[in-house]
């Protein structure tokens, strides 16, 4: 990929044009019992920051889902996307990810399929089977089963939003002759990623025919192990016979600002205490993140020139984790602000028909 340091692409034009790469906001909505913001406040902030990506031209902001835990502090994505449908008119509302096999796949097609209609077809909907293991213990649920769990849930998901009567035997769902009322407002549905914790499942994402999604902090020692990752997917989703470009989604803390010096003392406090309340990662500092090139911290030209490594490697869509750690709301805001304005100018994409 080419860079520009004219500016003369504006973040929102990017957005319009759909670019070979997006570009969207992410936040864990992870809280901490020892920072004075209580969880509304936390709800607020990031209302906030929506009404902010949808005025910058960010493709979509997306949150996750967690349980039972302070690392993420939002249960239900349904009610709260749903608040967001409300609040924004262009932006997309995306979940990574919806645990599936925590939930009856009928609820949750339904769920959505509301958020769908609410916000009249900007769903960005990730799934995935889960991680943590007090999550699955809380629910009653063996982690073994949660892979077939999943791909039984996202079966009758994506049956049910046709709004046709149907039947469905598996292991651990049974479904006789039910048709859901509401249905997406996207057709046939919202568009779907399946989120990988680990390289070795990135060919059987692609064998799904589905978009990917991936966090490299997590399943990357550097960077460049994510050029195998992908080449796994996109064998898988070859020969599944998958249509078009798929997205390849990535999700990087980011923090812009005036140098990486700069970006280090402001938000590395923060991106400390993420790290030592994420639950399932290895506790790496800043500098093994840096020199692995799996965080995007920096001035806007170097943050540019990552984002330009990444597509040359086929990622189509970066996830920018902004909300992190407890960050000052203002730091977030400004740092949402600087990407949209001096970085994603400098990175030149060509049309996507995604």
């Amino acid at each position: 990929m080419t860079m520009c340091t004219s500016g003369a692409i504006s973040a929102t034009d990017l957005a319009k044009e759909g670019g070979a790469m997006k570009f969207s906001i992410f936040s864990v909505c992870d809280h901490y019992l020892d920072v004075p913001r209580s969880i509304g406040q936390l709800y607020s902030q990031i209302l906030s920051e929506m009404e902010l990506a949808e005025e910058l031209g960010y493709w979509a902001y997306f949150i996750a889902e967690h349980h039972f835990h302070e690392y993420g502090a939002v249960p239900s994505p349904p009610t709260f996307l749903g608040a967001a449908s409300q609040r924004t008119s262009r932006l997309g509302l995306g979940v990574a990810v919806s645990v599936l096999p925590f939930h009856n796949p009928l609820v949750l097609a339904e769920e959505y399929a509301v958020v769908d209609q609410l916000s009249q077809g900007r769903l960005r909907l990730g799934v995935g089977s889960g991680y943590l293991q007090h999550e699955f213990q809380a629910f009653g649920i063996s982690p073994e089963e949660r892979r077939q769990r999943f791909d039984e849930a996202l079966a009758i998901m994506v049956r049910a939003w046709q709004g046709e009567p149907f039947s469905f035997e598996g292991t651990y769902y049974r479904v006789d002759n039910v048709r859901i009322a509401v249905t997406p407002y996207q057709k046939p549905h919202p568009p779907l990623w399946v989120a990988i914790l680990h390289a070795d499942r990135a060919y059987y994402v692609g064998r799904m025919g589905r978009n990917i999604m991936m966090v490299p902090y997590a399943t990357c020692d550097t960077i460049d192990d994510l050029a195998e990752i992908i080449a796994a997917y996109r064998r898988g989703y070859a020969e599944a016979g998958g249509e078009g470009e798929p997205d390849i989604a990535v999700a990087l803390h980011t923090y812009v600002s005036s140098s990486k010096e700069a970006a280090r003392e402001e938000a590395d406090a923060a991106l400390w205490r993420y790290v030592v309340t994420r639950l399932y990662a290895r506790r790496r500092s800043f500098d093994e993140l840096d020199r692995g090139e799996v965080i995007l911290f920096g001035d806007p030209e170097l943050v540019a020139a990552r984002l330009s490594k990444l597509a040359d490697m086929g990622v189509t869509h970066v996830m920018a984790l902004m909300n992190f750690g407890a960050l000052e709301a203002e730091r977030v805001r400004q740092s949402m602000i600087t990407f949209a304005r001096e970085v994603i100018p400098r990175v030149v994409a060509t049309p996507s028909s995604l």
